[in-house]
């Protein structure tokens, strides 16, 4: 029973985090929408949780990989599965400045990720309420 709790709240931590860092990514577009050239980016969320609770390899390969060419070097951790799963958008409507920012989507991809936010965190909030019911032993 403990271990199926804190599964739930280890996949639901990372979703939470992957939720974020989306959301910085679609704020960072938003922020963007006037910069000439400026590429629209998201992630490909399903993948990107696929690879941090699933054990895998990202993706990409090794995007982000750092070597030890020293013994006194710390070895990295590798890629995030946000950086290995990091896409740039198809242009939508062509723009004179090559931007590809197109703020209706933008603003929806925001407001959808912010709702989803919200529930994941709904979720980990009532899995830690239902792990500290079972220590309590249903006593208040």
């Amino acid at each position: 029973m403990l271990n199926q709790l804190t599964s739930s709240i280890d996949f639901q931590g990372q979703a939470l985090t992957l939720r974020a860092e989306r959301q910085r990514l679609i704020a960072s577009n938003i922020a963007n929408a006037d910069t000439p050239g400026y590429v629209s980016r998201d992630i490909n969320f399903s993948q990107a949780l696929r690879d941090a609770t699933g054990g895998q390899t990202p993706r990409l390969g090794t995007v982000g990989r750092l070597d030890t060419t020293q013994a006194g070097h710390i070895a990295g951790t590798g890629a995030s599965p946000v950086a290995a799963n990091l896409l740039y958008s198809n242009v939508s409507q062509t723009s004179l400045d090559n931007n590809t920012v197109d703020m209706d989507r933008e603003r929806a991809s925001f407001a959808d990720n912010a709702v989803k936010y919200e529930a994941t965190l709904t979720f980990v909030s009532g899995s830690v309420r239902s792990m500290l019911d079972a220590i309590k032993g249903g006593q208040a």
